[in-house]
């Protein structure tokens, strides 16, 4: 059980709006420990895959996923104390996450993984539903956004960047459909907890935006 005394932070907002980087740097500014919710489900489908675990064994996979201690630091994720932040990259992990994710028994054993990343001094968690499911009674929730123009500029710069091409409008128009698919789902849509700050980074640098969220923490322990 998690100490509900020990602060979290949450961040949560929509696919590539920077919310993993802004988290990290505002744990790391901080000296709190950091959740990459997102992850999880592919750091599960990992481990399933290694074990050689039946990806339709809701029990065994469910075990598995209970059973791991990610560990988030310094841009690296860690697993049974070695790097995997590559290795759950790779498309046949991110098929078994999807697989794997649909399994009540992995969502709620991953759940509980998160409750246990609450752990002192203090936590700041990034994802979709941090603010709303997992830690409703966070400190400080802000939902992280940008347009979605901006969004799919930062992901082109970033593909450019690493040699791969990429079309803009093709990004941007599948950024607008993975939002409407997010905020309406029916269970845990990506949307603002109704005591979120809002914080929209189109034109704002991650200096800047960190710098905000780390003013607004200032402003709650005051």
């Amino acid at each position: 059980m998690s100490d509900r005394t020990v602060p979290v932070i949450a961040i949560d907002g929509p696919t590539a709006s920077g919310k993993g980087t802004v988290a990290a740097r505002v744990a790391e500014a901080l000296g709190f420990h950091y959740l990459d919710s997102g992850a999880l489900f592919r750091l599960a489908a990992l481990a399933c895959l290694e074990k050689g675990v039946d990806l339709t064994d809701e029990q065994a996979c469910a075990e598995l996923a209970g059973a791991m201690n990610p560990v988030f630091e310094a841009g690296e994720i860690l697993l049974d104390g070695r790097a995997v932040t590559q290795a759950i990259r790779a498309e046949q992990v991110g098929l078994a996450a999807s697989k794997i994710a649909v399994l009540p028994a992995v969502r709620k054993a991953l759940f509980e993984l998160e409750l246990r990343a609450r752990r002192a001094p203090g936590l700041v968690a990034d994802g979709r539903d941090m603010a709303s499911v997992v830690f409703p009674d966070a400190a400080l929730k802000v939902f992280l956004t940008a347009s979605a123009e901006a969004r799919a500029m930062r992901r082109y710069k970033q593909l450019i960047e690493k040699g791969v091409s990429a079309n803009l409008s093709n990004l941007t128009r599948d950024l607008q459909e993975r939002d409407r698919r997010d905020r309406e789902r029916p269970v845990s849509p990506c949307v603002p907890a109704p005591d979120a700050l809002v914080l929209d980074s189109s034109d704002l640098s991650i200096e800047a935006t960190v710098g905000q969220v780390l003013s607004w923490w200032q402003a709650r322990v005051r």
